[in-house]
């Protein structure tokens, strides 16, 4: 993926704290400045932190982007999407209505893994006990792994999540209508994050956050950490992952990976397949090793249309 350019030294220092196409408000020790980009390609997002040159009445131009710790992204053959930057955590939102995909939660936490980001999930709407016990079941094989899921109503207030949160530098993902807009003004409630009422004809939610906003969680965002609400997701494409590290981003895979027969086993049918046997005996769930063909699928065939990957 291609950088920013640009001399460290110019500007002052900034994160950029809301996203939109070309354009970005980037958050300074001494104020909030609207900004451009040098050039017509801009690979920034939510979270990074660059160099801004102040111009005048609320505006900037960035200069230049600081190193990363980590990125969590999207792709598939022909576009990529950056989401945020610099994260500690990632909370992948879903509620026991309308209904969620687990394989999207699965490519969630390989993105989050292939970046040594921490994911975590909250079940939303937990007050609705008639569609909460399906929703457990769904969520079964993730908690056997032993990523943490956080019950709550975001309507009912958020406590819990906010003592999760604190310190923590988060990104809120998930399909729409699962309440991300809901839990952020919970958590932060002069956030005024808009919300709207879930299409129950359609079983999804109406995309009511349309760029990636970032809120501190003390007084500055350099503070007590950061939350950033994003826009709903209905696809999580991993192309930008090799095979190799899509494996490894299946945390139950990793102490089966390099036992296999054969060096070049593709986990398919292949004699001595250590992977396959661990599905067979239990040790990993049927259900993940079918999430990790599909996903491994789809690289494949985003390579195959575009090589440049």
């Amino acid at each position: 993926m291609s950088r920013p350019k640009g001399k460290r030294g110019d500007g002052v220092d900034g994160v950029i704290v809301a996203s939109f196409g070309r354009h970005y408000e980037v958050a300074t020790a001494s104020e909030r400045l609207q900004c451009t980009t040098r050039g017509k390609k801009t690979s920034y997002a939510c979270g990074d932190e660059v160099k801004v040159l102040p111009a005048g009445e609320g505006q900037g131009v960035i200069e230049a982007l600081l190193p990363r710790r980590n990125l969590l992204w999207r792709s598939d053959a022909f576009r990529e999407k950056l989401i945020a930057a610099n994260l500690s955590h990632v909370a992948i939102v879903v509620a026991t209505e309308p209904g969620f995909s687990d394989l999207l939660i699965s490519r969630c936490i390989a993105a989050a893994e292939s970046q040594d980001i921490t994911p975590f999930i909250v079940l939303n709407k937990a007050d609705l006990t008639d569609r909460l016990d399906q929703a457990r079941a769904q969520l079964a094989p993730f908690r056997t792994l032993g990523y943490e899921v956080v019950e709550l109503s975001a309507l009912a207030g958020a406590d819990n999540l906010r003592q999760r949160l604190a310190g923590t530098r988060s990104i809120l993902v998930g399909q729409s209508g699962m309440g991300k807009s809901t839990l952020t003004n919970a958590l932060i409630p002069e956030a005024n994050a808009a919300t709207r009422e879930i299409s129950t004809a359609l079983d999804t939610g109406k995309h009511t956050t349309t760029f990636a906003r970032l809120y501190a969680l003390g007084g500055t965002v350099a503070g007590d950490g950061w939350l950033i609400d994003s826009p709903g997701l209905q696809a999580f494409g991993l192309a930008h992952l090799s095979a190799e590290e899509l494996a490894e981003s299946f945390v139950e895979f990793r102490p089966f990976l390099g036992r296999c027969r054969f060096r070049d086993c593709r986990h398919e049918t292949e004699p001595g397949c250590a992977l396959l046997a661990a599905v067979e005996s239990g040790a990993i769930s049927p259900r993940r090793f079918e999430h990790y063909r599909v996903i491994r699928t789809e690289i494949a065939e985003a390579k195959r249309l575009n090589p440049g990957w």
